[in-house]
């Protein structure tokens, strides 16, 4: 039976939680300027923007934003939003409706047609005109398709160096298994009574290098499956209730987080922000919409939930004949640094040192041919050093070191 429930827009929790074995970095400081420091104009708008949108079930964030957008991650700034705003927009609902105001200087949207934005509508649902909403408040349109990320927020989990040495540790197997699965009975060490009953299983994984500077960003702990308490004791008595691979001892034991669904608003780095995509999910050799990558960018870099990523192909290195030489010449790693400009011809140069060569030199008569974008990506979990973004965009295929940027 469906509850009848009076729905008040509330402020959900951000989607990077406090963990103790530093798995997500905190969230980054609120810089308390307003996000809107540019104006959406009439260019700005797509062709086609409705007058009227009606919110449906299976809409997202992204979604809504573009058929009113050309660029999506402008979505703050067509609703004059402010940072508050920006990371708890759960404001809006199926049924609700969404009209595009071009009567002012600058267009800008509005819920339910009223003339009030966000924070004025949340105001009025709450304290002006409650209404009965035959839905639960988890129906909020999320900011992106959450079916494909759902895995990725709570697996797999990133630690520092040792960053697992202290948590607890599965000791045994039933009867003294080599390995036990799902429905088989483990034993574990260090895990007191008011420690929780559900844990999730990691082997510590390989370390993650910077593919630019070759640092250590973490080590990603590889998920085997999920366990639940039994019977607290020394040790503690746990059953597998779902397993990857097969879990052994030496396995170790992480709290199991609650999986919370993306809910800051599309929007553009505060920040210039410049990576590299460093992996994908599968292997793939070719990177298209909805897959998930993980880039050489985090918190400390000025990176967040919710921030839009351009993505870019790097420039073939052409020879003097108009060749393209780029395996010849390893020239990923002489212009790695450059920066995205036009196409051109100079004077050959002699670079003593390949990995230096600047954009607006040449070797021995090579030249770089621009990067050319080819998708745009959303953050959706944020460590200190690293990221992971799922590609809502694709013109054309996109790879493993293609580079990333605020667009």
């Amino acid at each position: 039976m469906r509850k009848t429930i009076i729905s008040l827009v509330a402020a959900l929790a951000t989607l990077v939680p406090v963990c103790g074995l530093a798995e997500d970095a905190p969230a980054a400081a609120d810089k308390g300027a307003a996000a809107t420091d540019q104006h959406v104009t009439q260019a700005d708008l797509q062709a086609d923007a409705p007058t009227d949108y009606t919110v449906v079930k299976g809409d997202t964030l992204w979604g809504i934003s573009a058929r009113f957008l050309k660029d999506p991650w402008k979505w703050p700034q067509i609703w004059q939003m402010n940072r508050d705003e920006i990371k708890n927009p759960h404001w809006i609902y199926p049924g609700d409706t969404i009209h595009l105001d071009r009567s002012g200087t600058y267009p800008r949207l509005t819920l339910d047609g009223a003339g009030v934005g966000p924070e004025a509508a949340a105001s009025r649902v709450v304290k002006l005109e409650p209404r009965v909403r035959i839905e639960s408040l988890s129906t909020a349109v999320p900011s992106i398709p959450g079916s494909a990320i759902g895995p990725f927020l709570t697996q797999p989990l990133v630690v520092e160096e040792n960053g697992l040495d202290d948590a607890p540790r599965i000791v045994a197997t039933q009867e003294g298994r080599v390995a036990v699965s799902a429905g088989e009975t483990a034993y574990a060490d260090r895990i007191g009574t008011d420690a929780g009953v559900n844990w999730q299983v990691f082997r510590p994984g390989v370390a993650l290098h910077d593919p630019e500077t070759n640092e250590v960003l973490g080590f990603e702990a590889k998920y085997l499956g999920d366990a639940r308490v039994r019977r607290f004791g020394n040790p503690t008595t746990l059953q597998i209730l779902k397993s990857t691979e097969e879990i052994s001892p030496g396995d170790r034991l992480v709290p199991a987080r609650e999986s919370t669904f993306p809910n800051y608003v599309p929007h553009a780095p505060d920040k210039l922000i410049r990576g590299e995509i460093m992996s994908v999910e599968g292997g793939v050799a070719e990177i298209g919409q909805y897959q998930i990558v993980t880039i050489n960018r985090g918190i400390r870099d000025g990176l967040e939930v919710g921030d839009v990523l351009a993505s870019y192909h790097r420039g073939a290195v052409l020879g003097g004949n108009g060749h393209d030489t780029s395996d010849f010449f390893d020239a990923g790693n002489w212009f790695k640094g450059a920066e995205i400009t036009p196409a051109y011809i100079v004077p050959p140069v002699e670079v003593e040192d390949p990995a230096h060569a600047k954009a607006g030199a040449t070797l021995h008569g090579a030249i770089k041919l621009p990067d050319e974008r080819n998708g745009l990506l959303f953050v959706f979990r944020v460590f200190n050093k690293m990221s992971y973004a799922m590609v809502m965009k694709a013109t054309q295929p996109i790879y493993i070191g293609d580079v990333v940027r605020t667009p």
